[in-house]
């Protein structure tokens, strides 16, 4: 039988090595993931500004956390795999960039790990969240409202150019999270102004521009025009 005084000591030498295990613990730093659709090239502004951001609220890479970046490079089919692998390493939170789409992928690899969301569209239209005010659920994030403005935006083109009865919308193939929300918007909005809108997506091999579609406004007979870059 153990005797007291034995015990004691035992007790004793066991409450030096418990605050030694607890702080091996403690310097395991927090895990962020970074999840992207795109690749890192031309991301530096926005990356620095991300570290810049965490600086702010007391966080540095490398300091008192560490940031697990991840790259589709616009290969939208490894999202799962790497979003599945993000989970696995028990990240903190999941930041996702580049889709309107990736942050349902990633909710579709955990319900209980925070996911921190950029959309171009509503996130309650897109089912990520329940409402703007009570988020609800693991997400939450920024809406960019792009397609809302585009009407705007549209309207302020008509004010610098009044006569102009045509338009010319640029957008990039390769970014269909915001392409593709911009063209139904201007389409609409277009055709509430009656004009004519020529949407062109240059394929990134070709130097020239044709157009990939054009909407023509109803009751449009006049031939003068003005084509304007408008995204």
């Amino acid at each position: 039988m153990m005797r007291r005084r034995d015990f004691i000591a035992l007790l004793g030498s066991g409450t030096v090595a418990w605050p030694l295990a607890a702080g091996a613990q403690q310097r395991a730093m927090p895990v962020i993931g970074f999840l992207a659709t795109v690749s890192p090239d031309g991301f530096t502004d926005r990356l620095r500004a991300f570290r810049e951001g965490l600086k702010q609220t007391g966080f540095g890479e490398g300091e008192n956390l560490t940031i697990e970046y991840r790259w589709a490079e616009n290969q939208l089919d490894r999202l799962p795999a790497l979003a599945a692998d993000l989970v696995g390493r028990r990240a903190a939170v999941i930041v996702c960039i580049g889709s309107n789409n990736l942050p349902a992928v990633v909710q579709a690899a955990t319900m209980t790990i925070p996911i921190v969301f950029g959309v171009s569209e509503d996130p309650v239209r897109l089912g990520l969240v329940t409402s703007l005010a009570r988020p609800g659920g693991n997400a939450t994030g920024i809406n960019f409202f792009i397609a809302e403005l585009v009407a705007k935006r549209l309207e302020l083109l008509r004010g610098l150019i009044p006569k102009a009865v045509r338009v010319a919308l640029l957008v990039n193939p390769a970014n269909p999270a915001n392409a593709d929300p911009t063209v139904r918007q201007v389409e609409a909005a277009a055709r509430a102004m009656s004009l004519q809108v020529e949407i062109f997506k240059p394929a990134p091999s070709a130097r020239s521009r044709q157009p990939s579609s054009t909407l023509r406004a109803s009751g449009q007979t006049r031939c003068s025009s003005a084509a304007t870059p408008f995204s």
